[in-house]
């Protein structure tokens, strides 16, 4: 029995419904065996040929392109044979059952000599081969999905220049640097009795720290492409009435929630994703906020709760017009006692005077603006890109950014893993020989933590769950 990734795989590799075209992919050692059963005839490397599809009689299930990639150019470094076929569900089932079928033909005929049983891919199989193949590092493989996930045209830019290898290229750079260290701390260990002071004379230190800087802008670039990729969950919070289901279509430029004067109206969340400055924002809207004895709306309101427990940032909705009012400053006061104190000291609770343009008169305008942080109307529109510049400020967004590269929150965790040993690394170099053993372990655990960004250094395991969040098929 071959190890699985010597195993052959075959996947349906377009989504899933009707289309124009639909492709069945394969890929792994002596694919091109199948060649002959499959469209009755031979094919030239990297070339597309119009065939017959055929099924084991002989009959013609479908016609159309099939193209085969030698190893090791193909997308998976294996012999990749990729069948494109009209786009109908049916079509493409039979066009896979009929792949798995002339595999055990061949098989039979071979005595399993040439080609290993055929089997389904699982998900992410064809770029996890591309990586153990070294066609793509670890970062790009991941931008392949980001890449195909991505919402907004800021991060289908991001995830491109990942998967070029911008962010890689960064990567393998610092590494370089740090093995030049490691290599002078271990000669300095090596011949301890000679006169010649390796770091000293390279000016290890500077050298660090410049690592060290180098690090900070590569970290950065990383959480906004963080950002890009996951986006920021905004709840909107506030008493039945304030006009939070008005604000959510507001921002979204659509009317999503039902809006009425009846207070209580919104009964459950309701979540719509908007793109500022193309940085996905996971919009909220809850049940108001209340003590109530219907059934329906407490479960509602604390699944309200639950969401302001883990958003990134929270919108707690006011009423402007009612602004001095007894009860409703003191039902707005217990609500924001509520807010997870954490949210509230670090400044991500953002408190919006709602209905701006029901306040009458220049004394209640000249008043809601000298108390209230933010005052906007969901009706007109008024403060709503004010409100917009303040998320993406609260996001950490930095709208002048450039080169920004797709990341994942395992990349910026490794980042500052790295970044904690380099600055170890800066205060062990200043002490001088006493030090070199802990300088040189230092720089190590650096050289590691980066690694595992591209694949150098990654566990089998944390390589099950990157692939397995793919589309099968890629």
């Amino acid at each position: 029995m071959p190890a699985r990734h010597e195993e052959p795989i075959v996947a349906i590799a377009t989504a899933s419904g009707r289309g124009a075209v639909g492709i069945v992919r394969l890929s792994g050692r002596d694919v091109q065996a199948l060649v002959g059963p499959l469209c009755g005839r031979t094919l030239a490397a990297r070339h597309a040929t119009v065939v017959p599809f055929l099924d084991h009689a002989g009959g013609v299930i479908d016609r159309g392109l099939a193209i085969l990639f030698p190893a090791p150019h193909s997308y998976t470094g294996e012999t990749v044979l990729e069948l494109q076929a009209h786009g109908g569900v049916v079509v493409l089932q039979l066009l896979l059952a009929r792949c798995l079928e002339a595999a055990a033909e061949v098989e039979g005929r071979t005595g399993r000599a040439r080609l290993p049983y055929l089997r389904l891919a699982e998900p992410g199989e064809f770029t996890e081969r591309a990586f153990l193949n070294d066609k793509l590092d670890l970062a790009q493989a991941e931008a392949v999905a980001d890449l195909i996930e991505a919402s907004t045209e800021a991060a289908v830019r991001s995830a491109s220049r990942s998967l070029s290898g911008a962010f890689s290229t960064e990567v393998d750079g610092l590494r370089e640097r740090l093995v030049e260290l490691r290599m002078l701390v271990e000669a300095t260990l090596d011949f301890p009795d000679e006169e010649i002071d390796f770091l000293e004379r390279a000016d290890a230190r500077v050298r660090i720290e410049a690592i060290g800087a180098a690090l900070d802008a590569v970290l950065a670039r990383a959480r906004q492409g963080v950002l890009l990729r996951e986006g920021m969950t905004v709840v909107l919070a506030g008493q039945p009435n304030v006009g939070k289901s008005s604000l959510l279509n507001a921002l979204a430029g659509a009317e999503l929630a039902i809006v009425t004067p009846v207070p209580g109206t919104t009964r459950d969340r309701i979540t719509e994703t908007v793109q500022i400055d193309g940085v996905p924002v996971h919009v909220i809207d809850t049940a108001g906020l209340r003590d109530t004895v219907d059934e329906v709306e407490r479960i509602g309101v604390a699944r309200s709760w639950s969401a302001i427990e883990a958003a990134d940032a929270v919108l707690l909705v006011r009423d402007a017009t009612l602004l001095g009012d007894p009860a409703q400053e003191a039902a707005d006061a217990a609500i924001l006692a509520r807010l997870p104190q954490r949210a509230v000291d670090e400044g991500r609770v953002v408190e919006v005077r709602n209905k701006s343009d029901l306040v009458r008169g220049d004394a209640g305008r000249a008043l809601i603006e000298r108390v209230a942080p933010l005052v906007l109307s969901a009706r007109t529109g008024e403060g709503l890109e004010t409100l917009r510049r303040r998320l993406l400020a609260l996001a950490g967004w930095q709208a002048d950014a450039e080169g920004v590269f797709m990341a994942r929150t395992r990349h910026v965790e490794a980042l500052k893993r790295t970044l904690q040993h380099v600055e170890a690394a800066v205060g062990l170099a200043a002490r001088g020989d006493a030090a070199l053993e802990l300088l040189a372990e230092e720089l190590r655990l650096a050289h590691d933590a980066l690694g595992e960004i591209t694949g150098a250094f990654t566990p089998d395991d944390l390589l099950g769950v990157i692939f397995s969040r793919f589309c099968i098929g890629k």
